[in-house]
């Protein structure tokens, strides 16, 4: 069990590495791979430990170096991340009543972090439909958010909207962010680091309604 954490550890934190090998070895096929792995980490809730934001500044940095498409990566991308959640909101909507329940709760609750169900719900509950977008820089949060929406049967015409939108943000700014800093010297040598600052400011909005909902 130690072993393995170590692995997604190292996985998470050399990501650039792992993902540059990866593209070296089976080219064009990235593309579907990375689209499966944003589709999955935003559209199953039983999957929100997939790494997102760190995939995207490291694709970014690999488009930098000609291994990948950075347009064609983005459009990809981005449809990966609207499809995702569009899933994820029809998903909640259809099994959502069911998760509240007492009689489902030994079975769709034992492949749900019933904590992480909960924060979304009062992040969505603060944050209204702005949560769609918001939570898209909140890791675990963006994986529950469409989820959560769909139980509270949320407008669906009004959720697509935020839902294209907050992918685009996301989804441009991380890729982008990596294709221009790629060359930093910096983010060169010290990539765990930026992995881990990126981590960190995206979970300073949960810290923050913690300590608020706290005080309150």
């Amino acid at each position: 069990m130690i072993d393995l954490l170590k692995g997604i550890l190292d996985l998470f934190l050399h990501l650039d590495a792992h993902l540059g090998q990866f593209v070296s070895n089976y080219s064009t096929w990235a593309y579907a791979i990375l689209f499966l792995v944003i589709f999955a980490e935003t559209g199953l809730v039983v999957t929100p430990f997939l790494p997102g934001d760190s995939l995207l500044f490291a694709a970014g940095m690999l488009a930098s170096k000609g291994q990948l498409n950075p347009w064609e990566l983005i459009a990809i991308l981005i449809l990966a991340a609207v499809l995702g959640d569009t899933v994820n909101y029809h998903i909640g909507k259809f099994i959502g009543p069911k998760v509240f329940t007492e009689e489902d709760r030994k079975g769709i609750m034992r492949l749900l972090k019933r904590k992480h169900l909960d924060k979304a719900q009062l992040f969505y509950e603060k944050h209204g439909g702005k949560t769609i977008i918001m939570a898209r820089f909140v890791p675990i949060v963006r994986t529950f958010a469409p989820f959560v929406a769909g139980i509270g049967s949320m407008n669906y015409s009004k959720f697509i909207s935020y839902n294209v939108v907050g992918a685009i943000i996301w989804v441009t700014g991380l890729t982008l962010a990596g294709y221009y800093l790629a060359e930093n010297t910096f983010v060169k040598d010290n990539f765990e680091k930026v992995i881990l600052g990126i981590i960190f400011i995206s979970v300073v909005p949960i810290l923050f309604e913690y300590i608020r909902s706290k005080k309150a």
